[in-house]
């Protein structure tokens, strides 16, 4: 079966717009949180959120939208973006740039792409409302494109001239590993020489506040305070919003374009809870099997995996059940591998989550670092027996896992090796 292996990155994020400056943020464990205007009402329980920076999207009319100039985009493609498409869109440029991709690499039948997001809440209610107050003729032709989950993949494979495999995912904040780890099947079994897997999310009011209805958004007004994953003070996630692309080739591709690869994909492994709708197992058993099945796969004992890019989102109950689950793969071996979760820099970015940080695997895989737990200041005792590094290590891990769990108990672990 082909190799496959990730050769291009794009971002645009909390901690940085583009790889370079994503990595040296999380190098230094520096986070993109800060006091949310939008949230500074005494009826808002939530104060912070890790924001883009250098674009705004506030208003219902994409033709307002302002973003850095070193993108062009044309106005018959931005009017039927959602901000999260916005943000989409501008990491496709950054991704095929990085990858040295030309225009006939990206339309042709043997490239495609996956997209993962939540749709747009933000214009969702906007066209809602409108269609009410005003009526169905007076809405735009947009409406529905721009908003619906699938507007990522509607957006960009129209844009781009996409031919290959197409699909959204919807898994909650599993989605776009998800669509990496189907991403890997299609190049792995020879159906796509190519693929494109995209993540991204709104990030503004709309996207992040009904998650206080659910309890699990942190109440911190500190920003370097409120996301502390495995802490034992920890009291919700921070939520954040932008938007990764990976480009995922073949063997065959690399040699023949002559890149140098960030990493290799081994390959992945799923599991569900089977326990509740919106709560974790209490000991891990979905992703417990989504680790077994990635590591049985791939053909990797427990004992090589040197990092894991934990999913723990700074919950009460998440943090907890994953900590069980690791130690429940990785118990047999004395030397556990270094445990981080990098949303204690970015937030949580519900579908985008997986993209964004398999993204950082890859940096931290190329540049030989592993990120710490940043704000770590009591650890919780149910995580004691991990080893969960304060600071950056500057040590090259050769084998890495990222674990991504959503709503429904969906769990999905993904395995990388240094090129």
């Amino acid at each position: 079966m082909p190799r496959v292996f990730i050769t291009g990155l794009g971002l645009v994020t909390c901690i940085g717009n583009d790889a370079a400056t994503v990595m040296g943020n999380l190098r230094a464990l520096r986070h993109g949180f800060e006091r949310f205007p939008p949230f500074q009402r005494d009826d808002i329980p939530c104060k912070v959120a890790g924001t883009v920076k250098e674009f705004f999207t506030d208003s219902t009319d994409p033709e307002d939208w302002t973003f850095p100039a070193r993108y062009k985009i044309r106005r018959e493609l931005i009017r039927s973006m959602a901000p999260n498409g916005l943000f989409a869109h501008c990491a496709m440029l950054q991704a095929v740039e990085d990858a040295h991709l030309t225009e006939p690499d990206i339309s042709n039948p043997d490239t495609g792409l996956y997209a993962a997001s939540g749709g747009s809440p933000y214009l969702t209610h906007y066209h809602h409302e409108r269609f009410l107050k005003v009526g169905v003729m007076r809405c735009s032709p947009f409406g529905i494109v721009s908003s619906i989950v699938g507007t990522l993949n509607f957006n960009l494979v129209a844009a781009f001239k996409i031919f290959g495999a197409s699909c959204g995912f919807s898994s909650a904040c599993a989605s776009s590993a998800h669509a990496i780890g189907y991403a890997y099947d299609d190049l792995s079994l020879g159906r796509q020489k190519r693929m494109f897997v995209v993540g991204a999310e709104d990030g503004n009011f709309d996207a992040i506040m009904p998650f206080a209805g659910m309890r699990t958004l942190s109440l911190q007004t500190d920003p370097n305070l409120a996301s502390r994953p495995f802490d034992a003070a920890r009291d919700g996630f921070v939520g954040t919003g932008g938007a990764a692309v990976l480009v995922l080739e073949t063997e065959d591709e690399v040699a023949r374009r002559g890149v140098t690869p960030y990493c290799e994909v081994l390959g992945w492994g799923q599991g569900s809870d089977g326990y509740n709708v919106a709560i974790s197992h209490p000991d891990g058993a979905g992703l417990h099997l989504a680790m077994k099945n990635a590591l049985r796969a791939c053909r990797i004992a427990p004992e090589q995996v040197d990092y894991v890019n934990a999913h723990a989102t700074s919950t009460l109950i998440g943090d907890v059940s994953e900590a069980r689950a690791l130690k429940a793969v990785f118990a047999a071996q004395p030397s556990r591998p270094a445990v981080s979760s990098t949303k204690a820099l970015t937030g949580h970015g519900l579908s985008l989550a997986g993209s964004m940080e398999s993204a950082f695997c890859a940096l931290a895989l190329r540049e030989g670092f592993v990120p710490g737990s940043a704000h770590i200041t009591a650890l919780d005792p149910a995580c004691e027996g991990l080893n969960i590094p304060r600071t950056t290590e500057n040590a090259a891990p050769a084998i890495v896992m990222k674990n991504s769990s959503g709503f429904g108990g969906a769990n999905v672990a993904l395995l990388f090796r240094r090129a």
